[in-house]
């Protein structure tokens, strides 16, 4: 299952964005209102909850400074990836866009395409948080 958020543009340069995505702790400005839990678990990994969901913890997979992120689920019961692309547009500014990459059977999927599309998108809209 593949899903992408819209590419929103920040009034930050693309290094900046890059910096604040690669420290985990500032990924608790990004969430939505319905967090339940947020916690740091490591330099590279934090656990969260949203309400109605399971905890998920993900860890830092990949970086290509200043460019992209990979975050990727701690545990193999549910593998995925969220990878964030970040684009300079200008001296202060830059696009970024999450792309949501998991495999799951038809039902899971199912259940989880409408929560995760809108998860994605909130972090997305919430970039200029940061």
């Amino acid at each position: 299952m593949n899903l992408d958020s819209p590419k929103v543009t920040v009034q930050k340069p693309a290094q900046y964005i890059f910096d604040a995505l690669s420290d985990v702790k500032n990924f608790e400005k990004l969430m939505p209102d319905n967090i339940a839990k947020f916690e740091v678990t490591g330099e590279e990994s934090f656990i969260f909850a949203l309400k109605g969901m399971p905890e998920i913890k993900l860890k830092m997979k990949e970086k290509q400074a200043p460019n992209k992120i990979v975050l990727g689920a701690a545990s193999d019961k549910l593998p995925f990836t969220l990878t964030g692309n970040i684009t300079e547009t200008g001296t202060e500014s830059s696009d970024i866009q999450l792309f949501f990459e998991g495999e799951f059977n038809a039902m899971m999927a199912m259940m989880i395409k409408g929560p995760i599309t809108k998860f994605i998108e909130t972090l997305a809209n919430n970039m200029h948080k940061l």
